[in-house]
Parts: structure tokens; C-alpha cells; sequence
């Protein structure tokens, strides 16, 4: 199929890349009009790179320590990912606080998933944070990207319970199979235009969100 018509996209990542496979699996059963121009890691043995490079998309790394200090590696991030012209920036557990100047070259075109329902757990360790609180339900979220770390406004959530017995491990397994589903789907919405940010708020079909949807049967793309 011709890439001409779709979204280019640069994923950001910095370990396994389960979201990227999540990604380009829904680009290999044209579930996603997209490209995946390019996959970047600040790690060298990050596996996702071998994910991208299995589907033929070009991997890169762009390792931090060679940088004196974090606005100088984002200055370099930032003139990599613009050199592929992505209409979006997908960050697939890219594990580092982004400057706000990337934020801001950005804004409007960059989204990340989180494993909480924000503005719950913000930042790390979620699943276990949520386990401490006796939550009854956990999930993660879809947002784009401010200056605000997890604070940006949230596009979609998808939920799942806590259940008896539960651990970190068990949680964060269950949260990761929503969240396979959960990233495409944004990432289509925006592809169909149906999704942007404007004023500092996230619209949906034309209309702001009052607060974020839940990702359930109607909301999930067609197959």
C-alpha cells in the first residue's frame, strides 16, 4: 500500500517497544494510516529497536550519556526526530523527563502513554502506588505532552480492575494488554484528523472533551 495520504510518525523509545509492536502490527493489518518513519532510543540495547528494524523501519540511537547535560541531548533529539517531518511524536516508554523547549517545538504533536488514570499516580511505580491506595480501578492513559510532567490533557483512558491477590506484576500485566489497544486507537483518531489539541484542549470531533472518554467497544477502532 502507498504511504502518500498517510500520518508520519517518529516513536521515541527505551526498552522493549511492546506499544511500538502494538503500533506497527495495526500498521501491518491496515488498521492504521499511518508511517512509522523512523523508531529512536536513548539506549543501545533497547529490544524495540529489533522490532523496528524486523518491520523495516529505520532505527536509531541517540544515547544521552554522550551529552553534557539534558538541553543539550534534546536539542539533538529534537533536529533527529524533525529530520524525518513527522505529523506525530509517539512516546512508547521513552524513559526521560523531556526539556521544555522540545515540548514546546512539539506541542500539538506529541502524545505519550501513561499506566495510571490520570491525574491519579503520576510519574513512576504506578502500579504498585494504586495497589498502596486500594484502588478499585487502574488503567492508563493517553495524553499529549506539556511542559507539565503527566499533566498534559488526556485524550482517551482505558481501565481495569484491581482484583483480589493482585501484585505490581499481575496489575501492570493487565494494564499493558488494555494499553496495546488504547495507543492505536488515539493514534488513529489523530490520523483521521478526528483529534487535536487547540487552546490548550483536546477536541474530538470538533468538540472539546469535557473530561477524557473511556476506551470501550464503541470507542475502539474498527477492525
Amino acid at each position: 500500500m502507498s504511504d502518500v495520504g498517510k500520518l508520519p510518525l517518529v516513536v521515541l523509545i527505551s526498552g522493549s517497544g511492546s506499544n511500538l509492536q502494538a503500533l506497527i502490527d495495526a500498521v501491518r493489518e491496515q488498521a492504521l494510516p499511518v508511517e512509522i518513519r523512523a523508531v529512536i532510543s536513548n539506549r543501545g540495547d533497547a529490544f524495540g529497536l529489533e522490532r523496528a528494524r524486523d518491520a523495516g523501519i529505520e532505527a536509531r540511537v541517540l544515547d544521552h550519556r554522550e551529552f553534557p547535560d539534558r538541553e543539550s541531548y534534546d536539542r539533538a533529539l529534537a533536529e533527529l526526530v524533525e529530520s524525518y517531518r513527522p505529523g506525530l511524536v509517539v512516546l512508547a516508554g521513552f524513559m526521560r523527563i523531556l526539556t521544555p523547549a522540545f515540548v514546546q517545538r512539539f506541542r500539538g504533536r506529541l502524545i505519550n502513554i501513561h499506566p495510571s488514570l490520570l491525574p491519579r499516580h503520576r510519574g513512576l511505580h504506578t502500579h504498585q502506588r494504586a495497589l498502596d491506595a486500594g484502588d478499585r480501578e487502574h488503567g492508563a492513559s493517553v495524553h499529549y505532552v506539556t511542559e507539565e510532567l503527566d499533566g498534559g490533557p488526556v485524550i482517551l483512558q482505558a481501565k481495569v480492575p484491581v482484583e483480589p491477590g493482585d501484585d505490581a506484576a499481575t496489575l501492570a500485566a493487565r494494564v499493558l494488554r488494555r494499553e496495546h489497544v488504547l495507543y492505536p486507537t488515539v493514534v488513529r483518531w489523530i490520523a483521521e484528523g478526528r483529534v487535536r489539541l487547540e487552546d490548550g484542549r483536546v477536541l474530538l470531533d470538533g468538540r472539546p472533551l469535557a473530561e477524557p472518554p473511556l476506551l470501550e467497544a464503541e470507542t475502539a477502532p474498527a477492525p
